[in-house]
Parts: C-alpha cells; sequence; structure tokens
C-alpha cells in the first residue's frame, strides 16, 4: 500500500493529513485492496498537455486518472489541476479543500470502477463521492 503525492510546475501545498487515510478506507469499504497511487498536482497546461498528448482532448480538465488496476489491486494515477480545482469552487462556492477532496475521491472511485459516461452512472458517481466526502468529515 503506497499513496504519493508530488507537485509539478506548481508550489506545494497541504493536501491534510486525513487523506492518506480517507483514500485508504475507501478502497477498503469498496472491498478492494490498496496498490500503488500516486496523486499529482500541477496546473491547468500541464494537464492540458497531458490530455492533448495521451487523450488527444484538447480542453482543459480538472483531472485525468490512468488506471493501472489489476483485479482488486487498486493503482494508478491521479493527474489533478489546481488551477481548475481553484475555479470550480469559486464558481460552485465551495472551499478549495471541499472541491480538492470531490476531485480526488472522484478519481479514486473511478480507479476503483465506477464509471460517470450515461445519466445513471454520474448518478451513482455523484452518490458515492458524497458518501465519502461526509466520511472525511
Amino acid at each position: 500500500m503506497e499513496i504519493n503525492y508530488f507537485f509539478e510546475e506548481i508550489k506545494e501545498f497541504n493536501t491534510g493529513i486525513k487523506t492518506t487515510d480517507w483514500i485508504s478506507q475507501t478502497i477498503i469499504n469498496e472491498g478492494k485492496t490498496v496498490g500503488e497511487i500516486n496523486i499529482i498536482f500541477c496546473n491547468d497546461e500541464y494537464l492540458l498537455k497531458i490530455n492533448q498528448e495521451h487523450l488527444t482532448h484538447d480542453y482543459y480538465t480538472d483531472i485525468i486518472t490512468f488506471d493501472y488496476s489489476e483485479n482488486t489491486l487498486i493503482s494508478g494515477d491521479l493527474f489533478i489541476s489546481k488551477d481548475r480545482v481553484e475555479e470550480n469552487a469559486e464558481e460552485y462556492k465551495v472551499s478549495f479543500e471541499n472541491e480538492l477532496n470531490r476531485v480526488i475521491i472522484h478519481g479514486i472511485l473511478h480507479l476503483i470502477g465506477y464509471n460517470d459516461k450515461s445519466e445513471s452512472e454520474i448518478k451513482e458517481m455523484r452518490t458515492k463521492e458524497n458518501y465519502y466526502l461526509d466520511k472525511l468529515i
């Protein structure tokens, strides 16, 4: 089990001491095992380049998840744009910390196997996000 945090092209910031335990508990609660998870915080331009090069998408996004999970062992890389999280927090009138945690848990839920392509999947994803956000408090 290893959850690592990296900062690319941005100044380091505190992600909160409880974050690692919260991520681990979420994965365990979903009946899975924690593998190696890397959370890479970056700026918009860094994430845009990844989006263009790896997904052939030419737009800004708050998170890109690369899933390396095998069976029940959850592993992957979460690339999170601090710029997008700040902007979304302002737009939705929530704290930066709240929006950051929502984005993190969203990526973790993708690694666990949840999707958000259809309306029913989006509803299930939001329900899970809210459930686990409540567990963090």
